[in-house]
């Protein structure tokens, strides 16, 4: 199913051009909106505002008082590693032409991007910033995997060759016009793309990295990964609306049905833990606001406001299931797989549920129905799952064999931030 239709509106040549008499080959000339370019710039900075102040507060609350400033500049680095190879070679290779597969190279460093973007009212340089700020949340997403435990140094070269083996490919296939596109896999602003497919590499690279040599304890302070978590919920809105690729109703709607979705799941998240004989806490209700967001990224403006409380209260059950079983044998202490991954994976797969007109959604194109939605989104679940799980495992051995993942022993003892001079100052290593 395509993306909704948005409103197309053009500026004319000013007025007294119009007054004078006019050649017969005279044409309109259409050039960006200023209002819809504004909304794309300010929700490019919002998911900027959830991927590093957001995940930088989150990941240093969750990680040991000896290594938190590791995680945030660790959190940084990513950002500046993938940014740099956004420009270069990765937003070319997603969504300039190429074939069912990959993109082409018309748009390497960002060159001939076009004053107006291709069915849009933007131009193509707000579009790449929209984008680009999308592959870094997805990419410090995956990072938070492993904190406590591996090099800076080692996720700065990691994070952007994950970007190119895992993310690039996957964003093409889906968003780029490529095969999965063509088979009618939805996502509509990344329950797939960003949340699945970093989810999963997550969970792959948790594997490969191993425990905490200190156990799984819970990190050093709570109300930190707590605030992180207040604003990864308020950069989502931008993740969401700008998908919108436009200041439209549209944009508004899946807002609302983000903002909706995260409240549910925070809410069932912690009726959940009093139902299973538990107290409920401030951090679960922040876990099941994001296994909501996680969820409803797919369908946001695609879905009613009672369709996107469920798949938030759904989405809050399954991921505080998946959470609690995780956590015995995998060391994810952000849980990333459970909430992102498996969050995300839930999303997709209530989406052709949802979008029913009967249940208030938008309804599907053409001949599709429900059980070759289905079919599709399965398809697409199974494919990034296992392409994200396999190219973070070929992009973590190819990194390690320049540089080991992990700290030694009695580095990660003793916290992988150092002491110097009074101040805590991180090795890069």
């Amino acid at each position: 199913m395509k993306k909704p239709a948005f409103s197309k509106r053009h500026l004319i040549l000013p007025v007294a051009a119009l007054l004078a008499p006019q050649p017969a080959h005279a044409q309109v000339i259409a050039v960006a909106d200023s209002g819809d370019t504004a909304w794309m710039m300010l929700c490019a900075m919002l998911v900027l505002l959830a991927a590093l102040p957001g995940l930088a507060l989150r990941l240093a609350g969750l990680s040991s008082v000896r290594s938190a400033l590791s995680a945030v500049a660790g959190n940084m680095g990513v950002a500046a590693s993938v940014s740099l190879v956004w420009a270069i070679a990765a937003y070319s290779l997603i969504y300039a032409p190429g074939d069912a597969w990959l993109g082409g190279s018309g748009n390497l460093l960002l060159s001939n991007l076009a004053a107006l973007r291709d069915s849009m009212t933007v131009p193509e340089s707000a579009f790449v910033l929209f984008q680009m700020s999308l592959a870094i949340l997805a990419a410090c997403v995956v990072g938070g995997a492993v904190v406590d435990r591996a090099r800076t140094g080692w996720m700065i070269l990691f994070a952007p060759l994950w970007l190119l083996l895992v993310y690039v490919p996957t964003a093409h296939w889906i968003w780029g016009g490529g095969w999965l596109a063509g088979l009618g896999v939805m996502d509509f602003a990344g329950g797939l793309t960003v949340h699945l497919c970093a989810g999963f590499s997550a969970i792959s690279l948790s594997l490969i990295a191993g425990r905490r040599a200190s156990g799984t304890a819970s990190g050093h302070a709570p109300a930190l990964s707590m605030a992180g978590g207040a604003l990864i919920w308020l950069g989502s809105a931008g993740s969401v609306g700008g998908w919108a690729l436009g200041a439209t109703d549209d944009a508004a709607t899946a807002i609302l049905n983000g903002h909706f979705a995260a409240c549910a799941a925070a809410l069932g998240w912690m009726v959940l833990d009093k139902a299973l004989g538990r107290r409920g806490t401030a951090t679960g209700a922040i876990s099941g606001a994001l296994a909501g967001l996680a969820a409803i990224a797919a369908s946001a403006a695609l879905v009613s406001t009672g369709g996107a409380m469920l798949i938030g209260l759904a989405a809050a059950v399954i991921c505080r299931g998946v959470s609690g079983l995780m956590g015995k044998s995998v060391d994810d202490p952000a849980h990333i797989f459970a909430l992102h991954g498996i969050g995300g994976l839930a999303g997709v797969l209530l989406l052709p549920v949802f979008v029913l007109p009967v249940l208030g959604g938008v309804g599907f194109e053409g001949a599709v129905d429900l059980s070759g939605a289905m079919l599709s989104q399965v398809i697409g679940v199974i494919v990034v799952a296992l392409w994200s799980m396999a190219g973070t495992a070929i992009a973590a051995l190819l990194i390690s064999v320049v540089l080991p993942l992990r700290v030694s022993p009695k580095e990660e003892e003793n916290g992988l931030d150092t002491a110097l001079h009074g101040e805590q100052a991180w090795d890069f290593r």
